[in-house]
């Protein structure tokens, strides 16, 4: 299948590569021209030229704001009869414009936002919560398969980016929790690496901290935790996006709102584009202030 590929940030490039590896004809284009060149896969000049040349589109990119200008200016190209698949983490009402605006040129348009980070994209095991109707998810589905080890069609346009909110939310606040519960117990003075071990054995630790305990406890030891897989600036994003969203629902989340305070500092410390598993060692340092 022709595929192409609209931004490819580290989400967007893990998933190019999966879908190049399986056979595809994928072609890339990014804003930042050698972030697409990087891959090694054919570079598309134009978003438009991309949508002139695929029969299937794929977007993740960062904000609402990105998605819909880099949609004005994929529907400037031949999209009739085409497939449009919207990947990125927004509200609900952004899905809905675009669907509305990919219809009216004739397209088909489904949303998958995804959990699961750079690895499990690589090696088709993220979670899709697909979002239209139900003949347009089941076209989408087989690239879907390749993607995710699970993908659940929950409603609408729309439901997906709800979904796909709920999701994070608890996952993120986690980490503020956590960096709360490591001030409890850091003055027993317990290595690092055996305190993750620890946690991730009990009820209150979560999956991510079984992957991500390891950089979380380098963090600890003031080493470098290695390459971000999510960094901060995006984890404010979606808090934000979050918050949003609640306010339009007119729900409260006040648990969202004060770790999005506490990540506001950590990145005024510079921590903008660090991994999240730099936070807890980081609410720790501010708390010895």
């Amino acid at each position: 299948m022709k595929i192409g590929m609209a931004g490819t940030g580290r989400m967007g490039a893990a998933i190019a590569q999966r879908l190049a590896g399986r056979g595809h004809q994928v072609r890339v284009w990014n804003r930042t021209t050698d972030k697409a060149r990087a891959l090694g896969l054919d570079v598309a000049d134009s978003a438009t030229r991309l949508a002139d040349v695929s029969e299937t589109l794929i977007s993740i990119l960062t904000d609402a704001a990105a998605v819909e200008s880099v949609y004005g200016q994929l529907l400037a190209g031949d999209v009739k009869g085409k497939l449009f698949i919207e990947m990125s983490t927004v509200r609900p009402d952004t899905e809905r414009r675009l669907a509305e605006k990919v219809k009216a040129k004739g397209a088909a348009f489904v949303e998958c936002p995804v959990g699961g980070t750079v690895g499990p994209a690589k090696e088709g095991k993220l979670f899709g919560f697909a979002g239209g109707e139900a003949a347009d998810v089941a076209r989408a589905r087989p690239l879907l398969d390749q993607l995710c080890r699970r993908v659940e069609h929950v409603g609408p346009v729309g439901a997906g980016a709800a979904m796909k909110l709920a999701i994070n939310l608890p996952l993120l606040v986690f980490w503020q929790a956590f960096g709360e519960a490591l001030s409890l117990c850091e003055p027993l003075g317990i290595d690092p690496a055996r305190l993750m071990d620890i946690f991730a054995d009990t009820s209150g630790g979560p999956n991510v901290l079984k992957v991500r305990g390891p950089a979380v406890a380098a963090a600890l030891a003031g080493k470098d935790p290695g390459g971000a897989t999510f960094n901060v600036d995006s984890i404010r994003k979606d808090l934000r996006t979050m918050l949003e969203e609640a306010r339009a629902l007119g729900r409260e989340l006040p648990v969202t709102q004060r770790t999005l305070e506490c990540f506001d500092r950590a990145a005024r410390d510079g921590l903008g584009a660090a991994d999240a598993a730099m936070l807890p060692a980081s609410w720790l340092r501010s708390q010895a202030k």
